[in-house]
Parts: structure tokens; C-alpha cells; sequence
């Protein structure tokens, strides 16, 4: 876990340092104030950690907007600010979807919808069975990814073992085709999960709740920011 905050402004310099995938403007600022908090308030993890077995896992399922979550890595250290500068080049390491074989702190390869809370699960089944039971797994969603059905399966996999070490974090912007009846967050809970619902510019609000899962329950957050329109 960072020991200062990552100003806004800064934050917000490193991520104009990032062009040439302004089609994603829009999904890689949806999640800028969530991925703050993470990594400056919950994840424990640092430059120096990312091989540690008992590091915090943090999955971005929403891959195909990076450009925010890249700025972030850069910003705490896990790769040189001088990359953001040659987003998708020909020798970049920073990809429209990041590549955890290319970048220093990505855990998995994302970008394709629907994939990320499957593989939380399993990461966290699999922490669970070596006995690590000190890392939390965190999965960053958007909400128009719940309308993949491989996340229902997850879902309810997750509740009925209770996979307490799993935290899925819901960016809604309002871009879900289905949505659900009493919310997204009646989703989960119907499963036995544990949720909160809040603001997702609040930083404080996100950091309440971020870290109030509970024991024998998978934990979700819906962050609500503007709509996409």
C-alpha cells in the first residue's frame, strides 16, 4: 500500500502523456478515481512486491481502456513515466490492452469483455489452496460486462464457496444493455455476496467501501460515475 496519495494533478499529467486511444477516453476515465484509491489506499502491493506470494492481486477486467490504469502503475513506480509517452508503438511495452507479460504489475492479459472476474476466481481458489489466505484478489469490471453470461457463473460460483478473499469492483456507468431488476448490486447479494454501493468520485466513500468485506462472503462495489451517454 502507497504511503502518500498520487495528487490529482499529477495523475491527470501523466495520463494526458497517453494519446492515440481517445475512442476509450471515456472507459479509461470512468475508472481513474477507483484505481486511485486502490493503489494508493487498499492494494498491498509495491514495486518491490510484485513477485511476493502474499501480494494483494489486482485485475482489470476492463482492459480495453488502460490508458488511466497505466498512469497509475507509472505514477507508484511499477513502470518509467517515459513510457506513457509511445502508447501502442512499435517497440511500446503498453498496449490498447495490457499485456501482463509486458508490463511490470499487470497480473493477466485483458481487454476481452467477460474474461476478468472467471480468472479473479480462480486466482483466489487458487490462493486459497496453497494456504495464502492474507492476499486479497481485486477485480475491476465495467457494468456493460455483466451482460456476458460467463460472469453470472463466476458470480454465483464465488457465493456458493465463499470466496472471501474476492472483491469485485462494478464501474457503472450506465452502459449495461440488460441491467437487473433492483440494481447490479441485487445481483450479487442474491448470491451470498456482501455490497456497497457509492459515489465513484468519492474517494473516501470508495475507500469505506473497498475495505468492508466481511468473512465467509465474496464482497462487491458498484461505483457509480456519470453516464456514458
Amino acid at each position: 500500500m502507497a504511503d502518500t496519495l498520487t495528487s490529482d494533478s499529477r495523475l491527470h499529467h501523466l495520463i494526458r502523456r497517453l494519446t492515440g486511444d481517445e475512442k476509450h477516453a471515456p472507459s479509461a476515465h470512468s475508472t481513474v478515481d477507483v484505481l486511485q484509491v486502490l493503489y494508493d489506499r487498499v492494494l498491498r502491493i509495491t514495486p518491490a512486491t510484485v513477485d511476493d506470494p502474499e501480494r494483494d492481486r489486482f485485475l482489470l477486467s476492463k482492459g480495453h481502456g488502460p490508458v488511466a490504469y497505466y498512469a497509475v502503475l507509472a505514477a507508484h513506480g511499477f513502470l518509467p513515466e517515459a513510457w506513457l509517452d509511445d502508447l501502442a508503438g512499435p517497440d511500446s511495452r503498453l498496449g490498447h490492452h495490457p499485456d501482463r507479460l509486458l508490463v511490470p504489475g499487470v497480473e493477466i492479459g485483458s481487454g476481452s469483455l467477460g474474461h476478468g472476474l472467471g480468472l479473479g476466481v480462480g486466482t483466489a481458489l487458487g490462493l486459497r489452496a496453497q494456504g495464502l489466505h492474507t492476499p486479497r484478489v481485486y477485480v475491476l469490471l465495467g457494468d456493460a460486462e455483466l451482460d456476458e453470461g460467463s460472469n453470472h457463473e463466476a458470480i454465483a460460483y464465488a457465493g456458493a464457496t465463499g470466496l472471501e478473499s474476492l472483491t469485485a469492483i462494478v464501474v457503472d456507468n450506465s452502459s449495461a444493455t440488460h441491467g437487473w431488476p433492483g440494481g447490479i448490486a441485487a445481483r450479487f447479494t442474491v448470491n451470498g455476496w456482501t455490497a456497497h454501493t457509492v459515489d465513484g468520485r468519492d474517494h473516501d466513500a470508495l475507500h469505506t467501501a473497498l475495505t468492508g468485506h466481511r468473512p465467509g462472503h465474496p464482497h462487491l462495489v458498484v461505483a457509480r460515475v456519470e453516464s456514458r451517454g
